[in-house]
């Protein structure tokens, strides 16, 4: 529950009118390093919050975004006024990150969270070639696409969206593994899993048919295997105005024209 008078973390893109949002309410509210707050408000688009999430998510705090951005499908509507009433009143919506790891050519391994996405694309005009591995069984021993992803709920009206795959409920345990312009087999559409599904995306001819990964907006080359699960750490609830929240906003997405 958000106190009466928070201690507000307010941080913003580097987009003008965000700045300027900032230099106003943090003259309304004050202003307060998120290590001592009680609630962080991001100003800028999803870009910023998800890069919001990555910085900040380790705190265990709530974030409340407000549209100042592109793209704000994650985000509030901005209004200065009331910030604190809408703060109290607001809905929470959990999000629970993927994590990757990868391997790459050179033995490096990396590791990282993905709030909405983990994307597999291929690096030249070669198609890659992936075998898909679902908790210890080959599912696909040869797929020859673009590319192949991983989306959560909140990020399957997302890329995942884009590469026609299927818009999930919040809360409905599932993740959607979807293709990227499949070749072959040219009728595979992809799949709707649980959350808890082991995701081992293997890299057949790495040397001729360069993959890349991405995990939100950290980019890994040159990978020979990828390996995605839900991850138990590091949840982060995201705060909306009631009229317009989260689950509403994917509901209402499967029915845009």
């Amino acid at each position: 529950m958000i106190s009466d008078q928070p201690k507000i973390a307010f941080v913003a893109s580097n987009a003008p009118n965000a700045m300027d949002a900032l230099q106003r309410l943090t003259a309304l509210y004050g202003q307060c390093l998120p290590e001592q707050a009680e609630v962080i408000c991001a100003l800028g688009g999803d870009g910023f919050m998800l890069g919001t999430l990555h910085r900040f998510g380790s705190l265990g705090l709530p974030v409340f975004g407000m549209k100042l951005g592109t793209v704000g499908f994650l985000m509030n509507q901005y209004h200065a006024d009331g910030l604190v009433q809408r703060l109290r009143a607001a809905e929470r919506s959990v999000l629970k990150p993927l994590e990757m790891e990868a391997l790459t050519e050179s033995g490096m391994q990396h590791r990282f969270l993905a709030y909405n996405e983990v994307s597999l694309l291929r690096q030249t005009r070669q198609a890659a070639l992936l075998e898909v591995t679902l908790n210890g069984q080959v599912r696909l021993d040869e797929l020859v696409c673009d590319g192949i992803l991983v989306a959560t709920p909140a990020g399957s009206t997302a890329y995942n969206f884009s590469a026609m795959g299927p818009i999930l409920p919040l809360g409905s345990a599932v993740i959607a593994l979807t293709p990227i312009a499949p070749f072959r087999p040219r009728r595979w559409r992809g799949a709707i899993l649980r959350a808890d599904t082991l995701v081992k995306l293997r890299v057949l001819d790495p040397y001729k048919r360069p993959v890349s990964v991405t995990a939100d907006s950290h980019e890994v080359r040159d990978v020979v295997e990828v390996t995605i699960r839900e991850g138990g750490c590091q949840p982060v609830q995201l705060l909306f105005d009631p009229e317009h929240n989260l689950d509403d906003r994917i509901l209402n997405e499967q029915f845009t024209t």
